[in-house]
């Protein structure tokens, strides 16, 4: 297994232990920070994993794979706990993770006819902005700049987050005709 593809294994691993220390109540107000910091981690190795393998040409199908399952399974852990905490409003997170089906269902069908649908610009903003997000409302600083910087990351994702779906369908619905 290669550099990109240990990094990605590891955001997935990161995953509870991100849970644990977000959702834990052992810790004394201190569990968000690692909980944070967790997080922080496992988005930088979404960076540098297609970097590495970009540059180095390791791409591999594995990789173009778990990449983004990994990626989607962080953002939405992280949102689904924002949720419990009571930060993040369930309806915003249905219609994010809505898009993220939505869009692995398209894929799904493209792959099946033999077409592979690369991310988009707008799909990497969205998820960028959702990270940020995730960052901003775990930290729950009590400023009144942070609770506007969350709310402007929180409609900001959401908006991104149907931009983005809309791009993708607009821009491959010629793969729902196809056939094999």
């Amino acid at each position: 297994m290669n550099l990109p593809n240990k990094l990605t294994v590891m955001r997935v691993v990161l995953i509870p232990f991100f849970v644990f220390f977000l959702l834990a109540p052992y810790f004394d107000g201190y569990g968000n920070y690692i909980a944070v910091a967790i997080f922080i981690v496992a988005s930088l190795t979404d960076l540098l994993d297609g970097k590495i393998a970009r540059k180095y040409n390791l791409v591999t199908n594995f990789g173009k794979f778990m990449d983004p399952l990994a990626d989607k399974l962080l953002v939405c852990a992280a949102m689904i706990c924002l949720i419990e905490t009571g930060q993040l409003p369930a309806w915003i997170v249905i219609v994010i993770i809505s898009r993220e089906f939505i869009i692995s269902g398209f894929r799904l069908i493209a792959s099946d006819n033999g077409v592979v649908i690369a991310a988009s610009y707008w799909g990497k903003f969205k998820t960028t902005f959702q990270m940020l997000m995730v960052m901003v409302l775990i930290l729950d600083i009590p400023m009144t700049f942070f609770d506007w910087l969350g709310q402007i990351l929180i409609w900001v994702s959401l908006a991104l987050t149907v931009i983005s779906l809309i791009d993708y369908i607009v821009k491959n619905k010629a793969v729902l005709n196809e056939q094999k």
